[in-house]
């Protein structure tokens, strides 16, 4: 199957002369990034016409103000991020959704003392930015009646899982329930994860496509949210031919932790990456206010947009 797919990808070619795009992504290349990579090596891009260029950032913050500042099409960004950004007054919106869920969690020793999220309450807790991980960490706690003050925050500059397995901390939040968790079973110091859309946060959208909505070329956008659609149900519909696909395009991602986290990932992909949830937008938008983190609330069509309507 993998050999005719391949087949069919070099025999694709497109329709129309290629238009140059280029997508800035959130960090290196990971099976967070399936459907991009999967619609690069099956033609998909191609078939809709788009030459795209894919960088990976020096600095994970830098994408969206890239982006703001016209030097990229398009960024992976999240959606947390995105209403502080826009209350910050970057001209950025939302034009796709990459992963339709969270995958952000608190995440403890499986064997440890932190049996449920009531027994945070005078623990460490490990972060690695400020801001909306503190407005989540303040729901999960708040369910409780425990206050902010009432545990230490530890900035352990991206080191989550290691701080959590030396003990440094009792818990972080910002673990991504793909990642950090296979790795401690990889360690061999399994992990257990409390789900923030469980624990009193709501449903957001993780990864998302963002654009300067001054400057953006919507018909390339929706010919790019077409390629990578396709690229998902391919995904659905073959994932260990996808898999294979992904991983041949990069030496380093062909080892244990991708190819567990290509397992936990890939069924979270947004089938539909141009639909948008405006009450998706709106709830977290309201909870952020409530929170203290945003001064003034943005409507919907101030943060996201569905290129298809247009």
């Amino acid at each position: 199957m993998k050999y005719l797919a391949f087949a069919l990808a070099l025999l694709a070619s497109p329709a129309v002369a290629q238009d140059r795009m280029t997508l800035l992504l959130d960090w290196f290349v990971n099976p967070d990034h399936g459907p991009i990579i999967l619609a690069e090596e099956l033609g998909y891009f191609a078939d809709e016409g788009l030459a795209v260029e894919v960088v990976a950032p020096a600095d994970p913050s830098d994408p969206p103000k890239m982006v703001a500042a016209g030097r990229a099409d398009l960024a992976i960004a999240y959606q947390p991020q995105l209403h502080l950004q826009v209350e910050e007054g970057l001209p950025l919106v939302r034009v796709g959704t990459l992963i339709a869920t969270p995958l952000n969690c608190l995440l403890v020793l499986e064997d440890g003392p932190i049996k449920s999220t009531a027994d945070l309450k005078g623990r460490k807790i490990g972060f690695s930015v400020a801001g909306v991980e503190e407005a989540l960490l303040s729901a999960i706690l708040g369910r409780h009646g425990i206050a902010l003050s009432e545990v230490e925050l530890v900035n352990v500059n991206w080191s989550l899982s290691p701080a959590l397995m030396s003990g440094q901390v009792d818990a972080v939040i910002g673990a991504y329930r793909n990642f950090e968790l296979n790795q401690m079973v990889i360690e061999g110091v399994p992990g257990r994860c409390f789900f923030v859309e469980e624990e009193g946060v709501p449903a957001y959208d993780e990864l998302i496509y963002v654009a300067n909505p001054a400057t953006m070329d919507a018909d390339m956008i929706r010919r790019f949210l077409h390629a990578t659609e396709r690229a998902v149900q391919y995904i659905l519909n073959h994932p260990q031919e996808a898999w294979e696909f992904f991983a041949a395009t990069a030496p380093e991602l062909r080892d244990r932790l991708n190819e567990m986290a290509w397992a936990d990932t890939w069924p979270r992909f947004a089938t539909r990456p141009a639909a948008l949830d405006h009450g998706r937008y709106a709830r977290f938008e309201a909870f952020l206010l409530e929170a203290g983190m945003i001064t003034e609330p943005t409507p919907v069509s101030g943060l996201a947009v569905d290129p298809n309507a247009q």
